[in-house]
């Protein structure tokens, strides 16, 4: 038990005592470190201009490096782990960092808001041991956004930035036996600073009435969820902190669980993939993209690097949000969720688990362990869409996925998951109906299509109208036939995977 929350700050081992447990990592670095540049633009985590680095131990004995939005980081969820702000590139020398050596040569900024968080997530993409391709950098870089300047100079400093002198240990492909990236001593060194400042048992940082709990264990946890059913749990906060940044609401008891290893942990066996409720979103959906690679364009949509890396799966299926990016896709595969309260355990298939918006099938005392995927059977043809005004970045007004089962032609199981057009994640049960037995043809389609439209009584807002999501749906499904029809597959005139929508 510790009052006193201790992180690595550019190198430094502070002490964090004094503060609310909402307070979050941007508020600590500008008004309390004077750490000025990161800076606050848009406070939910959509612009990137308060990025900054976050280091962990990995398992070659260096850090895992990964960009964070610091406007939503709230400081609990940083006890152990190291953070590096763009005032930590400034060389021994007083010189630029390659990073931003390559921005001043391909002439990436103008107005220089936004630059140090460009900064930071280049950094993050130039820690990694191979050269990035332009697609690599588009992926690292969704989470900026920049008015002034224009993305090609950024996306061009991100190919020219490997090729400047490395002053960090930083060596290239092959620079070891397994052709990746040679650990420095200087970053072994900070990554056993980070194993002896790791604390064991529970921790408990309070201030004025507000604590936040922090257990290490799966039973800790239940007991901690049970003495305080009113406190709410905090995973990444990616979306919890907007209460703090976007609302000013005070947050209460906080119970932190990314302290416990078994909530962080992902399994995969002959029955599918286990995915613990802390586990990343970026972590869970690697493990997916193994059995379901069909579905790598809807993870790489969802929000950005920044935001996968900090936010949870269990975190956006617990939200319960009608138009969570990950639930739609589970619900296609068959996703079961693992409840807990106390030592009694229980399953729910996912859809099961949301009754109406905001409620959930969650009892007093109760919280979500892990979510199970049922590994995939022979013959299944999976494919998933999402229908958003931005490309990136943006909250889907409809999104679809489809499995189907099929022996030969013929449909044994279908399995349709809804999001954007029901107060909760759906599935598509009539449309399934009327595929179950069938041959997967145009006409089965077309029965799909007139029921999808049918079932679902969709709003207008301000992201689509009621018809515009209508008729999504039932065009997503004719889309859906096109790409798996056995006679045209892989024949389109034009590659729909090719189309943005």
């Amino acid at each position: 038990m510790a009052e006193a929350l201790r992180l690595l700050l550019n190198g430094e081992e502070v002490a964090v005592a004094g503060l609310s447990p909402q307070t979050t990592l941007l508020e600590y670095l500008r008004e309390r470190r004077r750490l000025t540049g990161t800076k606050e633009g848009c406070a939910e985590g959509d612009c990137g201009a308060c990025t900054v680095i976050v280091a962990e131990p990995a398992d070659d004995g260096g850090l895992d490096w990964h960009p964070i939005n610091a406007c939503i980081r709230l400081l609990p969820t940083l006890d152990g782990k190291a953070v590096f702000t763009v005032e930590s590139l400034r060389l021994p020398d007083g010189g630029l960092h390659p990073v931003q050596e390559a921005l001043v040569r391909e002439h990436g900024a103008q107005c220089g808001f936004c630059t140090p968080g460009f900064v930071m997530s280049l950094f993050g993409l130039y820690k990694r041991a191979v050269p990035p391709s332009r697609a690599d950098a588009e992926v690292a870089l969704s989470g900026n956004l920049c008015r002034c300047t224009g993305y090609r100079p950024i996306l061009a400093a991100a190919q020219t930035m490997t090729m400047l002198a490395p002053p960090d240990g930083w060596r290239g492909p092959g620079a070891d036996a397994a052709g990746g990236r040679q650990v420095s001593a200087e970053e072994r060194a900070l990554a056993l600073r980070l194993r002896r400042l790791a604390r064991a048992g529970d921790v408990t940082y309070r201030h004025g009435a507000q604590t936040c709990h922090a257990p290490a264990t799966l039973e800790a946890l239940a007991r901690c969820v049970a003495d305080h059913p009113d406190a709410r749990l905090l995973a990444g906060g990616t979306d919890l902190a907007l209460r703090v940044t976007k609302q000013q609401q005070p947050l209460g008891d906080l119970i932190h669980t990314g302290r416990v290893a078994e909530l962080q942990a992902i399994r995969r066996d002959d029955g599918g993939c286990s995915i613990g409720a802390a586990a990343s979103l970026e972590r869970a959906f690697a493990a997916l993209d193994v059995d379901w690679p069909e579905l790598r364009e809807t993870w790489e949509r969802f929000a950005s690097v920044p935001i996968r890396r900090a936010g949870t799966l269990g975190g956006n299926v617990a939200n319960a949000s009608p138009i969570g990016d990950s639930m739609p896709a589970l619900i296609a595969l068959g996703a079961q969720i693992e409840l807990r309260r106390g030592a009694a355990t229980r399953r729910l298939a996912l859809e099961d688990f949301y009754l109406a918006h905001p409620r959930t099938a969650l009892q007093p005392g109760e919280f979500l362990v892990r979510i199970l995927v049922p590994a995939r059977a022979a013959g299944t043809v999976l494919r998933a869409y999402k229908l958003s005004r931005r490309h990136d970045q943006d909250i889907a007004a409809v999104a679809l996925a489809l499995r189907l089962d099929l022996d030969g032609a013929r449909i044994v199981r279908a399995r349709i998951g809804c999001g954007g057009v029901a107060a909760t994640p759906r599935r598509a049960v009539a449309a399934e109906r009327a595929l179950a037995g069938r041959d997967w043809n145009q006409a089965a389609a077309q029965a799909a299509m007139d029921a999808i439209g049918a079932e679902f009584a969709p709003i207008t807002d301000h992201r689509a109208t009621a018809d515009y999501r209508r008729r999504a749906l039932e065009r997503l499904v004719w889309r859906f036939w096109l790409q798996t029809d056995p006679a045209r597959r892989g024949d389109l005139p034009l590659r729909v995977q090719d189309v943005t929508a």
